[in-house]
């Protein structure tokens, strides 16, 4: 066949079409994955766990995006930690709610089989060493403190969601202090490595090879050697990973160093996959060309994630002819809770109007700024809110990095008035249009009507006295970046995990799982789904590369990711 020339926005080169036993191979395994994050390791696992040989390469020390992560899993159906707690729930409960935020970026069939394995997916972790825990926080939050490790992760006990189906808390943040996305991945790579997945380190993939029936048999990449050099390169890339929410264009100035490191003394070699490749390398935040060129409009956002983020594997996939879908699907996290007094106020749009419930989960309330409301939020409180604000501003009420931002807002991106209308001209809003808003929201917290988005009315606080604050939360505020991911990819066969072509044909050898594919996670984002659907894709492309081993015939691709 002839290939489509890789992703010009990334770095992956043309594959090279090889004859197999003419080759020096520096390794032959059953099977490779590219990328050891949260996806990548599962598969890994999953693939050495029914007997395959299973080398990870990596371009850094491992754990991508997940490690960087707070180590929440979205699980639910009837976990022992929903049960412990005191929550029912079920698959299709679970489904009812997921089937609200997931669009139809995977079929109904595969949702469903997400939500029946969730419960068996959380014990798998749990037999690879990651810990789990049941405690529920008494108030809603983006994300819990030490004490609590089971909370409400999304919109599910919003109005309107609420309403299709019964709440129950499905964010499963792993035990550990802090961020918990390195606890989880420290986990899995001790149980990777005690299982006998071998890892190679500060290695980039160059291309893929195939043979010449098309299938992809090996990749050629470029390693750094041990020595000095690795150690550079090793204290860049950790350098670049704390400056970059301090200092981004610090930190992507850096980058380039980092990459004539690798250009100038990274070895050739050539890698055999005799089973297959797995693809499993991230999204492409990180990547700005490509954010500019699918949805250009993120493109000032705060990327989240690492710097392995920027495209590659999705290119490498492409390069071979894989279908690429839904890469303008971005998630932007607007996250306003805590302090929770924030949520208790209005959040207007350049119109001085409201748009959305401010008590939704924070990337919802970024969709609706990016997606409807040219990326303009300004945040309306009153003095009162303000002082409670700050006393939610506290350890113990919530994390580090949730106390400095708010602040750092509240007293640096601060406008001031006595009236509403003062506020407006201060912030340069329509005077009549927030006066509107705030009398009908003021309505709504005495009780006099029904809020006309649903916001519920332990979020409704009459703010009839003023002074006024309004702090500029829009997408592009130099004070509150805003945080987004990339969510599109390459289309994968949905019971398999293999790419496909632009005709939905399979491509032999070659698999994708993670932000490198089409998954449950790339429509609208929730805390948990990502890493939830790294488990869900990723075992399953591991448990299909290896059957391929034995011989065992693979159920056939009946259904495909939707574009």
């Amino acid at each position: 066949m002839s290939y489509e020339q890789p992703l010009e926005l990334t770095d992956t080169q043309p594959p090279q079409q090889i004859v197999p036993e003419a080759v020096d191979w520096q390794g032959e395994y059953d099977v490779v994955v590219v990328g050891y994050g949260g996806a990548g390791i599962c598969a890994a696992i999953e693939a050495v766990d029914a007997g395959a040989s299973v080398l990870a390469l990596d371009r850094f020390q491992g754990g991508g995006a997940t490690a960087a992560s707070g180590g929440v899993v979205y699980a639910g159906g009837g976990t022992q930690y929903q049960q412990d707690a005191g929550f029912e729930d079920s698959a299709d409960n679970m489904f009812a709610y997921l089937k609200q935020e997931t669009g139809d970026a995977v079929s109904d069939e595969t949702l469903r089989r997400f939500c029946q394995q969730s419960c068996d997916n959380l014990r798998w972790l749990e037999a690879n060493r990651v810990g789990f825990a049941g405690n529920v926080p008494p108030i809603k939050t983006s994300y819990p403190t030490n004490q609590y490790y089971l909370y409400y992760s999304g919109n599910e006990a919003v109005g309107g969601y609420k309403d299709k189906a019964t709440p129950a808390p499905r964010g499963h943040r792993v035990k550990g202090a802090g961020m918990s996305g390195q606890a989880l991945f420290r986990a899995l790579r001790a149980s990777a490595a005690a299982k006998g997945v071998k890892l190679q380190t500060q290695t980039e993939v160059q291309c893929l090879l195939t043979d010449a029936h098309d299938r992809v048999i090996g990749v050629e990449v470029r390693t750094l050697p041990a020595g000095w050099i690795s150690l550079q390169h090793k204290w860049l890339s950790a350098l670049i990973g704390k400056l970059h929410l301090y200092s981004p264009r610090r930190a992507f100035k850096l980058r380039a160093k980092l990459v004539a490191l690798e250009r100038q003394h990274g070895q050739i070699q050539r890698i055999c996959a005799r089973n297959g490749v797995v693809l499993s390398a991230g999204g492409f935040a990180f990547n700005r060309k490509m954010v500019e060129r699918y949805n250009d409009k993120y493109r000032k956002g705060l990327p989240l994630g690492t710097t392995g983020c920027n495209g590659s594997g999705i290119g490498l996939g492409h390069s071979v002819g894989g279908a690429l879908a839904r890469m303008d699907k971005f998630s932007a996290w607007r996250f306003i809770n805590p302090p929770l007094a924030w949520a208790q106020g209005m959040v207007v749009n350049g119109a001085g109007e409201r748009y959305c419930n401010e008590e939704v989960y924070g990337a919802k309330l970024g969709h609706e700024m990016c997606e409807h409301n040219d990326g303009r939020a300004y945040l309306v409180i009153n003095h009162a809110q303000r002082a409670e604000a700050l006393k939610q501003c506290v350890p113990g009420k919530a994390q580090s990095f949730q106390i400095l931002p708010a602040l750092m807002n509240l007293f640096l991106n601060a406008k001031k008035a006595d009236s509403i209308e003062g506020l407006a001209k201060r912030m340069k809003l329509p005077e009549a249009a927030l006066r509107a808003e705030l009398d009908s929201y003021n309505a709504a917290a005495r009780g006099e009507c029904v809020d006309r988005f649903g916001k519920s009315p332990a979020f409704l606080k009459p703010m009839a006295q003023g002074p006024y604050y309004g702090i500029n939360v829009s997408f592009d505020s130099p004070t509150f970046p805003c945080p987004m991911i990339s969510l599109g990819g390459l289309k994968v066969c949905e019971h398999s995990g293999q790419v496909l072509d632009q005709e939905e044909r399979i491509i032999p050898g070659l698999y994708a799982a993670g932000r490198n594919a089409v998954g449950v996670a790339s429509n609208l984002y929730v805390s948990g789904i990502s890493i939830a659907d790294c488990v869900f894709s990723g075992r399953r492309a591991g448990a299909h590369v290896a059957a391929q081993r034995r011989g065992e015939t693979a159920k056939p691709c009946a259904e495909s990711s939707a574009a």
